[in-house]
């Protein structure tokens, strides 16, 4: 094959997109960092370490010592000593604010500090900042209240459940499932998908709602529908929160879709639920009075976590394995999209050509 057939082929393999949106990222679960865990993985491009100190508080940083270059990582030989992390190669210490604050053998130098990443958590995930040429963040990510009051009363809601799947992607693609209500026809097998009201955009918030029903079992004598609402917040394309509200039974669920970049080409998808509701279960859930509130709530988000992830791996099928057109060629009914993808374009402002693109579009090359 000619060098021009390789150069031809290698550009068509290349997603137009940037492969590092600005936004808010998951790094991970509170319950991560138990009992002085040191965490090392690959997050847009970077090799980070992430910890927290006895108080609490957490710090993602490069995963580099900038006294001689050694790595953090755990794998060489780094930990986490007394909330401080340690350098494995001189025992250069560093806090949660990422400055040196001891060595073994003289005064720290003060010029000593990590680079790290501003953090935000949220019902115990904890989010990362990553800002186009180091900006600091542009948005804050919403509060999501631990009790609930819409409805009656107050609702009480489980911890989270997680489950994280690896696949080529990039996460504009998997966000824009959120407005395509199409393909919850086509390819989750959801009835009378209709949209409710106009999407709505406010800055890195996008919102939006639609009612759907839903029809489990085993065949058509053993199956039932379920009449379900449900409201979309996005705020980045690293976080999409929706929450659930089914009709006939009273059960309610938060979901959190989460899409991190890896290294360029893959992404890491975390899958977050919590189950609030069902004081009080009606129709098919009547049953679950039986059981204390606590119980019946577990039981329901573990099948909600189960259930959710079959419907996520479905969605990966086709993610791992699309391409991003530039020009889709759309209906009258894909208006939506277009809006989605305006509305992704912040998420790149400022891109030079040493980036690959500017305001959403292709311009030089991918990084």
């Amino acid at each position: 094959m000619s060098a021009s057939s390789l150069a031809l082929n290698e550009a068509s393999d290349r997603s137009p997109l940037h492969p590092f949106p600005e936004g808010w990222y998951f790094v991970a679960s509170r319950a991560d960092f138990r009992k002085g865990k040191l965490i090392h993985k690959t997050w847009l491009g970077e090799e980070i370490v992430a910890w927290c100190d006895e108080r609490g508080r957490v710090c993602v940083a490069d995963a580099v010592c900038p006294h001689l270059g050694s790595s953090l990582a755990p794998e060489v030989g780094s930990r986490v000593c007394e909330g401080r992390l340690v350098c494995p190669f001189h025992g250069f210490e560093y806090d949660t604010t990422g400055r040196c604050v001891a060595t073994p053998y003289a005064l720290p130098p003060t010029s000593a500090r990590l680079k790290v990443y501003p953090t935000r958590e949220i019902e115990g995930m904890v989010f990362g900042w990553w800002g186009l040429r180091g900006r600091p963040p542009q948005w804050e990510l919403p509060d999501v209240p631990s009790r609930s009051r819409t409805h009656a009363g107050e609702s009480r809601w489980t911890g989270l459940r997680f489950h994280t799947i690896r696949f080529p992607g990039h996460p504009q693609e998997t966000t824009e499932n959120s407005v395509d209500l199409a393909h919850l026809r086509y390819v989750h097998g959801y009835e009378s998908v209709s949209r409710v009201g106009d999407i709505a955009i406010d800055g890195a918030c996008l919102r939006g709602s639609f009612d759907f029903k839903a029809r489990l079992g085993v065949g058509r004598l053993l199956s039932t529908t379920f009449d379900v609402s449900a409201v979309t917040h996005i705020h980045g394309l690293g976080y999409s929160q929706v929450d659930f509200e089914e009709h006939s039974t009273g059960y309610r669920s938060r979901l959190w879709i989460l899409s991190t970049p890896i290294d360029g080409t893959s992404v890491d998808m975390t899958i977050a639920s919590q189950v609030g509701g069902m004081e009080r279960p009606k129709g098919l859930g009547i049953g679950l009075r039986l059981l204390p509130l606590p119980v019946r709530l577990d039981l329901m988000n573990r099948m909600t976590l189960r259930m959710e992830t079959g419907y996520v791996k479905e969605d990966v099928l086709i993610w791992s394995r699309k391409r991003y057109l530039t020009r889709p060629r759309l209906n009258q009914a894909d208006g939506e999209v277009l809006a989605y993808r305006r509305y992704c374009e912040q998420f790149y402002e400022g891109l030079d050509e040493d980036h690959g693109r500017t305001g959403g579009r292709l311009i030089a090359r991918q990084i």
